[in-house]
């Protein structure tokens, strides 16, 4: 069986460079794709884990010899292209929110909250950073550092702890993190000139991720707080520490992954078994394949505009804002939802992101192949590495060339499933080098999911998903279904049995919830 590394047989450089200028899309019959597939069979992917991998040995999705490609994927991502929702901008965030009919071609889903977009970026955070990788050029993952430890330990919160990143803890108190107040509520601690000071500079990338990572810097408060009154001894901090990392990963088991992947495939994975996602005994990384496609799934779900809170303004007014708008250039306290700055209206009312009761949550976009239109025109300090291009789809389809991706078909076929063909993608065909039977992955999923309906990721897409992330916390020597698989929640709950733990759950603990904030 083939093996992950430089002795894989022909290296993927190889490969590339033998390819002919004219060569057409690539595919593989079922049998010699599954016949690439990494497997434990030969002791295991042997991969760093500050370093990114691969789960497939497959070729990649075109030929990177023509020059034509990268203008292909650019046109394909391009504002007001294919991808494009074409959300009538002009009409206002309001009105794209309260009145959907707006956005004919980015329909609501039903099954998700808004709030869900924002946890699984969170999430993506917590477990993987590519900062040094060129975006389309091709790159081997394992000389590509990732600069998040790949398990899910919170460490875009905690940095390496109080001892090695005291900036992040509170100087009066270092068992606690450090928080500031943006005003009416709390805000991330900041340096004068408005960056924040945080384990991971994305999670101030926009209001709403910059709101979650200060309810879990409160969150962990609150612990140490219970933990003392409890009469904890020792390192309160470690204890604290533990505490919240469990009950965040049984959000991500029992909340999280069941609404992007099915109960089903949940189940499948925990009690069948990962299938191709199988690192070598005690080691985790993360896979191009999930970090590069599978995963950026979430853009999808992002809504145009949302309300950021009730009653923020400074005439007591609802603040909405677009999640980017290039009119908040430069502001001091921009229109739109951008991260970065700080005022008293900045700060999240979360019962329109998660559903508290009270009828006023709102929903996901659904999973398919239409991206809100201000993602096509992001803000620079959005962008990690602070350059062009801003349209977020041409990004994701210019990290294949740069991971040298396979196409989604030739991995649907290696994993037995049904793969779509060229029929589902008549959209592509026009941008030529054989795209719709030879498919960036990223797009694949997104179309999976589409057909299926839009609500979670079906096919491949669930399939790499569910096992990278049950697979991070059976490999983590310190996760909860690691050590002590029968744990249950123990911190209290808004209503309902113990024993269970939802982000409302987390969201009211740590006081950010509607009813302590008064709204």
């Amino acid at each position: 069986m083939a093996k992950n590394g430089p002795d894989r047989g022909v290296s993927r450089r190889g490969f590339l460079a033998g390819l002919g200028a004219g060569a057409g899309a690539l595919t593989l019959a079922p049998a010699e794709a599954i016949a690439k597939v990494v497997t434990t069979q030969s002791g295991g992917m042997a991969v760093a884990s500050d370093r990114f991998g691969r789960i497939f040995n497959l070729p990649p999705f075109a030929d990177f010899n023509a020059s034509s490609l990268r203008p292909a994927l650019v046109e394909m991502g391009r504002a007001g292209g294919i991808v494009d929702a074409k959300d009538p901008l002009a009409e206002g965030p309001i009105r794209l929110i309260t009145n959907p009919e707006l956005s004919p071609n980015n329909l609501d889903n039903p099954t998700h909250t808004a709030g869900v977009t924002f946890f699984g970026q969170f999430l993506d955070h917590d477990m993987t950073f590519d900062r040094a990788s060129p975006l389309g050029t091709v790159t081997a993952p394992e000389t590509s550092p990732n600069t998040r430890t790949p398990g899910l330990d919170l460490d875009s919160v905690y940095g390496r702890g109080p001892v090695a990143d005291p900036q992040l803890y509170n100087p009066a108190d270092p068992a606690k993190l450090k928080v500031e107040s943006g005003g009416l509520f709390e805000d991330l601690p900041r340096m004068a000139g408005g960056q924040a000071i945080i384990g991971d500079p994305r999670n101030d990338e926009n209001l709403i991720i910059s709101g979650l990572h200060c309810a879990f810097l409160l969150f962990h408060n609150r612990v140490v707080d219970q933990l003392r009154a409890q009469g904890q001894s020792g390192n309160v901090f470690a204890a604290a520490q533990q505490l919240v990392r469990w009950h965040y990963q049984w959000i991500i088991l029992h909340e999280f992954l069941p609404l992007i992947i099915g109960q089903d495939v949940v189940n499948s994975i925990l009690f069948g078994g990962r299938r191709f996602y199988r690192p070598a005994p005690g080691q985790q990384f993360i896979p191009v394949e999930f970090q590069g496609a599978c995963y950026r799934f979430g853009h999808s779900m992002v809504r145009p505009s949302y309300r950021a809170n009730l009653a923020g303004n400074s005439d007591g007014s609802a603040f909405f804002g677009f999640i980017f708008d290039p009119a908040g250039q430069g502001q001091a306290d921009p229109v739109d939802l951008r991260g970065g700055a700080r005022a008293p209206r900045r700060f999240i009312g979360w019962q329109t992101f998660f559903d508290f009761g009270d009828g006023a949550v709102r929903p996901n976009k659904r999973i398919d192949t239409k991206i809100s239109t201000p993602l096509f025109n992001l803000p620079l300090g959005a962008i990690a590495s602070g350059e062009p291009p801003t349209s977020l789809v041409q990004r994701n389809l210019l990290r294949h060339v740069t991971w040298s991706m396979p196409s989604g078909q030739n991995i649907a076929r290696a994993i037995g499933v049904p793969a779509l063909e060229a029929q589902h993608f008549p959209e592509l065909q026009a941008l030529g080098h054989g795209l719709p039977a030879s498919t960036p992955l990223w797009y694949y999923i997104l179309k999976e999911a589409e057909i299926g309906g839009g609500l979670k990721l079906t096919g491949v897409g669930a399939r790499i998903v569910g096992e990278v992330f049950i697979g991070l916390l059976q490999l983590d020597n310190n996760s909860y279904l690691r050590t002590n698989p029968s744990w249950v929640p123990t911190l209290p709950r808004r209503s309902g049995p113990a024993g269970d733990f939802k982000v409302i759950d987390l969201l009211t603990f740590a006081r950010v919830d509607p009813t302590s904030r008064g709204q």
